[in-house]
Protein backbone atom coordinates (compact mmCIF):
# COMPACT_ATOMS: atom_id res chain seq x y z
CA UNK A 1 0.00 0.00 0.00
CA UNK A 2 1.23 3.93 -0.75
CA UNK A 3 2.08 6.08 1.82
CA UNK A 4 -1.24 8.09 0.50
CA UNK A 5 -3.98 6.96 -0.87
CA UNK A 6 -3.82 7.42 -5.07
CA UNK A 7 -5.84 9.72 -7.02
CA UNK A 8 -9.24 8.04 -8.19
CA UNK A 9 -8.68 6.16 -11.43
CA UNK A 10 -11.29 8.53 -13.34
CA UNK A 11 -9.27 11.49 -12.18
CA UNK A 12 -9.87 13.86 -15.50
CA UNK A 13 -8.90 17.55 -13.83
CA UNK A 14 -7.14 19.25 -15.20
CA UNK A 15 -8.24 18.22 -18.15
CA UNK A 16 -4.96 19.89 -19.47
CA UNK A 17 -2.51 17.98 -17.27
CA UNK A 18 -4.95 14.63 -17.35
CA UNK A 19 -5.17 14.03 -21.00
CA UNK A 20 -1.70 14.28 -22.02
CA UNK A 21 -0.46 11.63 -19.23
CA UNK A 22 -3.59 9.59 -21.01
CA UNK A 23 -2.63 9.85 -24.17
CA UNK A 24 0.88 8.68 -23.41
CA UNK A 25 -0.25 5.59 -21.36
CA UNK A 26 -2.32 4.65 -23.81
CA UNK A 27 -5.64 5.88 -22.28
CA UNK A 28 -5.04 4.57 -18.75
CA UNK A 29 -3.55 6.06 -15.26
CA UNK A 30 -0.90 4.27 -13.99
CA UNK A 31 -0.41 3.98 -10.14
CA UNK A 32 2.70 6.32 -10.43
CA UNK A 33 0.34 9.17 -12.65
CA UNK A 34 -2.16 8.55 -9.93
CA UNK A 35 0.41 9.72 -7.23
CA UNK A 36 1.87 12.49 -9.21
CA UNK A 37 -1.48 13.95 -10.07
CA UNK A 38 -1.51 15.41 -6.20
CA UNK A 39 0.12 18.25 -7.61
CA UNK A 40 -0.85 18.79 -11.42
CA UNK A 41 1.90 21.19 -12.54
CA UNK A 42 4.77 18.58 -10.96
CA UNK A 43 2.85 16.01 -13.00
CA UNK A 44 3.00 17.93 -16.07
CA UNK A 45 6.89 18.54 -16.20
CA UNK A 46 6.92 14.93 -15.46
CA UNK A 47 5.08 13.83 -18.31
CA UNK A 48 7.03 15.79 -20.77
CA UNK A 49 10.24 15.04 -19.15
CA UNK A 50 9.47 11.16 -19.33
CA UNK A 51 8.25 11.55 -22.23
CA UNK A 52 10.78 12.84 -24.27
CA UNK A 53 13.48 10.23 -22.23
CA UNK A 54 11.05 6.97 -23.49
CA UNK A 55 10.36 8.61 -26.84
CA UNK A 56 12.03 11.36 -28.22
CA UNK A 57 16.35 10.01 -27.91
CA UNK A 58 18.73 8.59 -30.46
CA UNK A 59 19.76 6.20 -27.42
CA UNK A 60 19.40 3.09 -28.18
CA UNK A 61 16.09 1.65 -26.83
CA UNK A 62 18.19 -1.70 -25.35
CA UNK A 63 20.59 0.15 -23.86
CA UNK A 64 17.73 3.20 -22.36
CA UNK A 65 16.14 0.22 -20.89
CA UNK A 66 18.76 -1.78 -19.59
CA UNK A 67 19.69 1.56 -18.10
CA UNK A 68 16.63 1.61 -16.53
CA UNK A 69 16.24 -1.66 -15.39
CA UNK A 70 19.24 -1.67 -13.64
CA UNK A 71 18.37 1.61 -11.60
CA UNK A 72 15.71 0.19 -10.68
CA UNK A 73 17.23 -2.70 -9.41
CA UNK A 74 19.66 -0.45 -7.36
CA UNK A 75 17.38 1.30 -5.63
CA UNK A 76 15.07 -1.67 -5.05
CA UNK A 77 12.25 -0.50 -6.96
CA UNK A 78 9.98 -3.16 -7.92
CA UNK A 79 7.37 -0.91 -9.70
CA UNK A 80 9.84 -0.05 -12.29
CA UNK A 81 11.24 -2.96 -12.93
CA UNK A 82 8.21 -4.42 -13.75
CA UNK A 83 7.56 -2.03 -16.02
CA UNK A 84 10.46 -1.95 -17.63
CA UNK A 85 11.61 -5.62 -17.75
CA UNK A 86 9.07 -6.00 -21.41
CA UNK A 87 10.33 -2.61 -22.47
CA UNK A 88 13.98 -4.18 -22.49
CA UNK A 89 12.44 -7.24 -24.13
CA UNK A 90 10.86 -5.76 -26.61
CA UNK A 91 13.84 -3.58 -27.31
CA UNK A 92 16.45 -6.67 -27.69
CA UNK A 93 16.98 -7.91 -24.29
CA UNK A 94 16.77 -11.17 -23.23
CA UNK A 95 15.42 -13.36 -20.25
CA UNK A 96 19.11 -14.19 -19.27
CA UNK A 97 20.06 -10.82 -19.43
CA UNK A 98 17.42 -9.75 -17.10
CA UNK A 99 17.81 -12.89 -14.68
CA UNK A 100 22.00 -11.84 -14.31
CA UNK A 101 21.19 -8.75 -14.13
CA UNK A 102 20.81 -8.28 -10.00
CA UNK A 103 24.26 -10.32 -9.47
CA UNK A 104 25.89 -7.82 -12.87
CA UNK A 105 25.15 -5.30 -10.46
CA UNK A 106 26.35 -6.66 -7.29
CA UNK A 107 30.23 -6.14 -8.02
CA UNK A 108 32.03 -4.68 -10.55
CA UNK A 109 33.88 -8.36 -10.83
CA UNK A 110 30.54 -10.01 -12.00
CA UNK A 111 30.18 -7.88 -14.94
CA UNK A 112 33.08 -9.57 -16.18
CA UNK A 113 30.92 -12.83 -16.51
CA UNK A 114 27.07 -11.68 -17.22
CA UNK A 115 25.68 -12.14 -20.38
CA UNK A 116 25.98 -8.84 -21.62
CA UNK A 117 28.10 -7.38 -24.65
CA UNK A 118 30.89 -4.63 -24.21
CA UNK A 119 28.86 -1.74 -24.74
CA UNK A 120 26.19 -3.57 -21.71
CA UNK A 121 28.85 -3.81 -19.71
CA UNK A 122 29.82 -0.23 -20.04
CA UNK A 123 26.38 1.14 -19.66
CA UNK A 124 25.83 -0.97 -16.29
CA UNK A 125 29.08 0.68 -14.80
CA UNK A 126 28.00 3.63 -15.13
CA UNK A 127 24.90 2.89 -14.13
CA UNK A 128 25.59 1.64 -10.99
CA UNK A 129 28.17 4.28 -9.76
CA UNK A 130 25.72 6.83 -10.91
CA UNK A 131 22.89 5.26 -9.09
CA UNK A 132 24.87 4.25 -6.05
CA UNK A 133 27.89 6.92 -5.92
CA UNK A 134 27.06 9.56 -7.90
CA UNK A 135 30.43 10.64 -8.60
CA UNK A 136 31.52 8.45 -11.86
CA UNK A 137 34.76 7.17 -12.14
CA UNK A 138 37.48 8.59 -14.53
CA UNK A 139 38.07 4.88 -15.90
CA UNK A 140 34.23 4.24 -16.21
CA UNK A 141 33.99 7.74 -17.67
CA UNK A 142 36.41 6.63 -20.40
CA UNK A 143 34.93 2.90 -21.34
CA UNK A 144 31.53 4.55 -21.81
CA UNK A 145 33.07 6.87 -24.00
CA UNK A 146 35.19 4.49 -25.78
CA UNK A 147 31.73 2.52 -27.13
CA UNK A 148 29.37 5.54 -27.01
CA UNK A 149 31.27 8.13 -29.05
CA UNK A 150 28.81 10.28 -30.28
CA UNK A 151 28.41 12.84 -27.45
CA UNK A 152 24.64 13.37 -27.88
CA UNK A 153 24.11 9.76 -27.02
CA UNK A 154 26.39 9.94 -23.78
CA UNK A 155 24.74 13.01 -23.17
CA UNK A 156 21.15 11.02 -23.26
CA UNK A 157 22.69 7.84 -21.34
CA UNK A 158 23.42 10.09 -18.63
CA UNK A 159 20.51 11.84 -18.59
CA UNK A 160 18.19 8.64 -18.74
CA UNK A 161 20.29 6.81 -15.91
CA UNK A 162 19.59 10.27 -13.58
CA UNK A 163 16.11 10.85 -15.01
CA UNK A 164 15.05 7.19 -13.30
CA UNK A 165 16.97 7.51 -10.20
CA UNK A 166 14.87 10.50 -9.53
CA UNK A 167 11.36 7.89 -10.86
CA UNK A 168 12.80 4.62 -8.32
CA UNK A 169 13.08 7.17 -5.48
CA UNK A 170 9.79 8.78 -5.88
CA UNK A 171 8.36 5.55 -5.89
CA UNK A 172 10.29 3.77 -3.28
CA UNK A 173 9.55 7.04 -0.72
CA UNK A 174 6.12 6.11 -1.57
CA UNK A 175 5.64 2.69 -1.25
CA UNK A 176 4.32 2.13 -4.49
CA UNK A 177 3.97 -1.26 -5.33
CA UNK A 178 3.87 -3.02 -8.85
CA UNK A 179 0.67 -3.06 -10.74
Amino acid sequence: MPRIPFKDKNISEPRDIVDPIRARRGGTLLDLDRMLLYSPRFAKGWNALLGAVRNELALSPRLRELAICAVAILNNADYEFSQHVPEFKKAGGNDAQVAALGAALAAEESLLDAPFDGVERAVLRLTREMSLQVKVSDATFAAVRAVLPDDSQLVELVGVIAAYNLVSRFLVAFEIDPE
